[in-house]
Parts: structure tokens; sequence; C-alpha cells
């Protein structure tokens, strides 16, 4: 039997388990929802990792990334195998220089659709046309186009580690599809302030920072006004403060929509909870709201009953 052979038939140690490790949110099938994050993902299945690929998978859904940091242009991930202590992986991408970016920025804002979507947290599937004329891509479109590397003994490069932080970055571009262009190297900000001072023009950029700053002067000149009242003499006066109206709150209910302020934000990055992190805030502020209408009642019924 050959060492390929050997290979093939030898059956993988179980990781160990991670507490509190990131989980993927797909329990089954492909990884990612949009198309972007679909076209991520895409680079990493033309490496052609065979098994490796399916374990990555599985390190990602078991959990067994326990930290990933990403920053303009690298991730450094740790990741939980058959060792003690977890493995450090490191995914580099190539970033674009501040003059490739401007070219990206004129054409954004040359086109308002892009720059609407995005704000909106939607990409435009033609959105690489805005990169051709600076010479590049958005996404990785080859394997020298990323620079990855493990600290596990495993000789393959991607590993089954590293293929378990792509999937889970890939999971996440669905929630912010800014974070492509972090890896690029600009940030939401960034990005959003470069559009807007390449429609201003330079004169105007400069003549509101110029605005600004006399604005500043003046206010640092002003005097506070008074206090429309004196404040009390007495300390304990001023901290006891004054007797609520007893309709001060309003018409005591639960809310219609449970966790709707958390809900318009979307997910918690890298969340590493058992279960989604909607689902488990909706619970969580359905069961508050429910006990605090409660507490009030009760409260409001016993006031009543003391009078």
């Amino acid at each position: 039997m050959s060492w390929d052979d050997r290979y093939w038939y030898y059956r993988p140690a179980p990781p160990k388990k991670v507490k509190g490790g990131i989980k993927s949110q797909s329990k089954r099938g492909a990884f990612g929802r949009s198309w972007w994050a679909k076209r991520w993902m895409s680079v990493l299945e033309s490496f052609n990792m065979g098994a490796r690929l399916g374990r990555g998978r599985s390190y990602a859904r078991q959990g067994q990334v326990a930290s990933i940091e990403i920053d303009k242009g690298v991730v450094k991930a740790k990741v939980q195998g058959t060792r003690s202590r977890p493995y450090n992986v490191i995914i580099k991408v190539k970033t674009l220089t501040n003059a490739q970016w401007k070219q990206v920025g004129k054409v954004i804002s040359g086109q308002a659709i892009f720059a609407a979507k995005l704000l909106s947290g939607e990409m435009r599937q033609d959105i690489e046309e805005v990169f051709k004329p600076a010479g590049f891509t958005l996404f990785p479109e080859k394997r020298g186009d990323l620079d990855t590397d493990c600290s596990c003994p495993d000789w393959a490069n991607p590993c089954k580690h590293i293929a378990a932080v792509y999937i889970l970055l890939g999971e996440e571009f669905d929630r912010d599809p800014f974070l492509v262009f972090k890896l690029r190297g600009i940030t939401r900000e960034e990005l959003i302030r470069m559009i807007g001072e390449v429609e201003r023009g330079p004169a105007r950029a400069k003549k509101k920072a110029a605005g600004k700053k006399k604005l500043s002067e003046k206010k640092k000149d002003r005097e506070l006004p008074p206090p429309s009242e004196p404040l009390p003499s007495d300390p304990s006066a001023f901290w006891k403060g004054t007797e609520l109206a007893d309709d001060f709150l309003g018409e005591v209910s639960a809310p219609r929509v449970n966790a709707a302020l958390i809900k318009h934000l979307g997910n918690f990055p890298f969340w590493q909870g058992r279960e989604p992190f909607l689902s488990f805030m909706e619970s969580i502020c359905g069961s508050a709201s429910k006990n605090a209408v409660s507490v009030l009642l009760i409260e409001n019924q016993i006031d009543h009953a003391s009078d």
C-alpha cells in the first residue's frame, strides 16, 4: 500500500471541543446566502482541497474556531484542533494603494447606485466593473491573491483550519459586505468619506473644514447659558428630585415586535451562542417585556390599594 493509499484510509482523530467557539449559522448545505459571500467561497473551492475542505466545513459547524480578528488586508484566528493549544491561522489579502482607491472612489461617486446599495447593506453584482480602471479586483481570483499560513503540522496549505476560518468569513460577509472592502485595505467609514470628498471636490472640502474650525472657535468663546432655574441649596433635595405623576409612563404594554431595534441592527459579528443571535435575543426581550409589564401592573395595583 502506498503512502497516498494509507492517507485516504487514515481516520483523523476528533478535535478537542471548544467552549464558546464561533459556529457557522449554516447547519447543512452551502455556506453564505448572498452572491458576494458565495463568490468568496468559490475561491476556496477552486483550491481543490479534497477531504480537507469537508473537514474545514465540519470545524466551522462544530465551533472549533475560538476567535477571529479582521484588519486591513489580514485575518488572524485561533482554531482548536487535536492538540491542547489552538493553532494560529493567518490569511493575508493583497490591498489596494491609496491611488487605486481614489480611482475606485471616482467611479463609485459617478454611479450613485453603487454607493446607495452599499449603504443599505447590499452589493451590486457588477461591482467588479468599478475596480477595472484601477487594474484590480474586489474579490481574490486565484491562490496567489491570498497568503495563508497555519501553525498546524499539516503540510497542505490551505489546511482544514484555514478552510474553517475562510468559511466563517464568508458567512460574516453576508452580515457586513464592507468587510470585503476592509480586507482590500479600506474601512466602511473611509470609503464613505472618500466618496463624499470626491463628490464635493477638494476646494469645497477645504472650505467646509475651515468653516467648521471657525464655528468651533466661536463656540469656545461663548459663555454657557445660565440654568433655567437655580439649583436647590439643600443637597438632599437635589438628589431626591420631585414626585412623578401617576401616568408618567403612559400606557404600559409589551411591544408588538420583540427586539425590534436589535433586528434592525442585524446579527452580532461572529456570534458564539448555541442558537442564532436574533432568535435568542427575541426570546430574551420577549420574556423581559412580559416580566416588566407584570411588575409595573402589580406595583400600580399596590399603590391604588394603599390609597
